[in-house]
This record gives C-alpha cells, sequence and structure tokens, in this order.
C-alpha cells in the first residue's frame, strides 16, 4: 500500500504513554500521528491487525551476531544483512553490529563492511560498536587477550578518519588502556564512547565522563563491582547522571535480584537499557562456533568457553522485554521502553525508539499473551508469525 494509510490496534503505545482503540498513520515510513479510531475520515486506508499492541520496535546496540553469523568470523556486508535479519524476528528494528576483540585486520575489514552497509542502507543497520581491544586484561571476559593492548596514535588516527562512514559510530574502551584525551577526541569525531571491560576505580570515571563517555558496556559485567570502600565502575555507573548502561537480561549475566537494585538506584537522565549480546546462534539450533579459534558451547540457554566462561548470550531483545516484565514485575510500558526509547537515547537514534509525530514507523505488533505477531521497519511488514500470516488486509 502506497501513500497515507492507518493501522490499528487495541492499544499502542508510543514510548511515553499508551493509546486505547488507536490508530497510527504512516506515510513514507514515518510516523504522522496517534490518533482515536474514530477520528479517521471515511474511506481512509486502513490496515486492521487485530493486534492486541503496537509499540516501538526493539533498539539492541549489542549485537554480535545471528542467523548463523558471527561478525567476528564473517565481516561483510553479507553477514550484516543476515545477522540484521535474524534480529528482526525477535522484534528488533534498528541495531549496531559488535566486533569483539580482534586483529588490526579484520578490524580494517569490519569497518569497511559496515560503510558497505550504510551505503547500500541495509534494513536494520544503525551502524557498528566496537568492543575492543583498548580494554583491560583484568576484565577481559571472554575477549582473547593476546589481542587487547591500549589505543596508540595510530590507532586514534585510523578512527577518526573513519568516523561517520560506517552509520552510528560507538566504542567500548577500558580507563586502562585509553586516555581521557583520546576520549575527548573519539567524542569530537562523533564516537559514542562506552566504559567496559575495565577494573578502573569509581573516582577515576569521572575524568572520562568529562572527556564525553556516555555509556557502560554489560552493566555488572566484566568491570569493576559495587564494594563498601570501593564503588568500581558499577557504582559510578549508578550514580552518574549521564552514564546510560546496557544490561543483560537472560537470567544468567546478571541476577533478578541485582537488576531491581540497580534500576532502583539508577540516576537519570540517563537509564538502564536492555542489550541482547547475542551471537550467531540466534534464529539457528546451532549448538555453538568458534571465536578466535576457542569453541564456544551453547547449552541451557547459556554461551561459555570450556573453561565456563560467559561467551556472549543466547537471547533475544523480545525474551528480554518479557524478563523483566515478568520476572521483574517491571510495568510493561517501562519494560518496552527499556528495549526501544532508552537505547535510542543513548546512541543518539532520534528517530528510533518512539512511534510520534515524524519518528520512523519500525514497530512490534504483539498479541494479548505479549508474544510477537509481527515486525515492521519503516512502515512495511519485513517479519510475521506463521499464526498471524492471513490477519492483515494488505
Amino acid at each position: 500500500m502506497s501513500g497515507r494509510y492507518a493501522i490499528t490496534a487495541t492499544r499502542i503505545f508510543d514510548g511515553h504513554v499508551m493509546h486505547a482503540n488507536a490508530a497510527m498513520t504512516v506515510e513514507a515510513g514515518r510516523v504522522v500521528e496517534i490518533l482515536p479510531r474514530d477520528r479517521l475520515g471515511a474511506g481512509f486506508p486502513v490496515r486492521e491487525t487485530g493486534a492486541a499492541l503496537i509499540a516501538p520496535g526493539y533498539v539492541d546496540l549489542q549485537v554480535n551476531g545471528g542467523g548463523g553469523v558471527l561478525f567476528n568470523n564473517d565481516p561483510t556486508v553479507q553477514g550484516i544483512e543476515t545477522i540484521c535479519r535474524a534480529h528482526a524476528r525477535f522484534g528488533t528494528t534498528a541495531l549496531m553490529i559488535t566486533l569483539i576483540t580482534d586483529t588490526p585486520d579484520v578490524k580494517k575489514t569490519a569497518i569497511g563492511a559496515g560503510c558497505d552497509a550504510a551505503n547500500k542502507s541495509i534494513t536494520g543497520y544503525l551502524g557498528l560498536h566496537l568492543e575492543g581491544p583498548h580494554l583491560s586484561l583484568a576484565r577481559k571476559g571472554t575477549h582473547d587477550p593476546a589481542l587487547i593492548r591500549p589505543m596508540t596514535e595510530d590507532d586514534l588516527r585510523y578512527l577518526e578518519t573513519e568516523a561517520g562512514s560506517f552509520g552510528l559510530p560507538m566504542i567500548t574502551v577500558a580507563p586502562e588502556s585509553v586516555t581521557p584525551a583520546q576520549v575527548a577526541r573519539l567524542v569530537a569525531t562523533g564516537y559514542r564512547v562506552s566504559l567496559g571491560h575495565t577494573d578502573t576505580r569509581c573516582a577515576d570515571v569521572s575524568a572520562y565522563v568529562e572527556a564525553g563517555a556516555t555509556l557502560v558496556t554489560h552493566l555488572f559485567n566484566a568491570m569493576s563491582q559495587l564494594g563498601n570502600r570501593e564503588p568500581g565502575l558499577v557504582g559510578a555507573a549508578l550514580a552518574s547522571p549521564a552514564l546510560h548502561c546496557g544490561l543483560i537480561a537472560d537470567g544468567f549475566h546478571v541476577d533478578p535480584v541485582t537488576m531491581r537494585i540497580a534500576l532502583a538506584a539508577k540516576q537519570h537522565p540517563a537509564h538502564i537499557f536492555l542489550v541482547t549480546d547475542a551471537m550467531s546462534t540466534i534464529g539457528t539450533d546451532s549448538t555453538g562456533f568458534d571465536l578466535n579459534g576457542r569453541a564456544v558451547y551453547r547449552s541451557g540457554g547459556r554461551l561459555t568457553l570450556a573453561d565456563g566462561t560467559l561467551a556472549g548470550a543466547d537471547i533475544d531483545m523480545h525474551s528480554c522485554v518479557r524478563f523483566v516484565h515478568e520476572t521483574l514485575d517491571l510495568p510493561l510500558e517501562e519494560a518496552l521502553r527499556m528495549a526501544a526509547l532508552y537505547p535510542a537515547q543513548a546512541i543518539g537514534a532520534t528517530s528510533k525508539g518512539c512511534l510520534t509525530a515524524g519518528s520512523d514507523a519500525d514497530f512490534v505488533m504483539l498479541n494479548d499473551d505479549l508474544s510477537l505477531a509481527s515486525t515492521w521497519i519503516a512502515g512495511e511488514r519485513i517479519h510475521q508469525a506463521e499464526a498471524v500470516l492471513n490477519r492483515i488486509s494488505a
């Protein structure tokens, strides 16, 4: 259907407030307005969906893989397209493809693929999240210690040169390997700088926030913890109103009790938002994969190295939403904000994460039981569950 049309649902959540018995009008891939259904003029083109809820499409700032592809192992535009397509099946309409610590050659190849994806406007692609290699050995997690190293002037100049060429640029660094002055230069060229994989002291974080760092990578994991005498990065992240914090809500990376405490403690206007940290297994029945030449095993919802170290996550964003809503008892509206509005705000994707006038018409349709019915990007349906294949009239 071309031109302006309306799409209906029992409820429409615009990222801020819930609208009952509403219709959303869409034109040229963007939201025009949300209005009561009875205010649509006679003869206005309408897609009657029968959906229980329309909500903003999910925005994931940390996606390592999906659909059988791990970006480190397939740093190509085709790999990016496969990953984006796999996550769209689970409601993610915009994502940051993440490159885990690797060699300089792999990083350059990955950035080249990001440039191609941006130029081709690959559906769902937002940009690249470079997670490493400038991290801390003490908090390496699953990152290959042989590849972790401090940022050099050559590294920095290369990143400055490539900024803006591969979509939105994001980078995770540790204070042990990067100086505040280097962070300031990255921010000046457009990077969103996230602190992670670090054993830094809380008192040292302020210099990086002043330099422009605005995010924290997978809160609680691979970082200095909140202690009685040393608050660590966790304490700094929760106390700072400037630091947006990603959270892996799979029940393995962070205990639900800890999640509740963090959500209650976080100082705003920055928020805690959901990330999947998903690997290649999403959307497949694969039992494992290789990362930097090491085997990763899939079992019981966990991905681990041979020694038991967690190696990314085996969860999709819709499952994260359901986890924080059903296990943590968060209101559905807040769970949806954590998956859409808050990450969009954290990365500066102003047209994403909400369904207000002028926003991209990226949204999900949910059934009464909160199962995912369909995923839409730029006002077009790109995935639909089998159970509702005949429900929507085009």
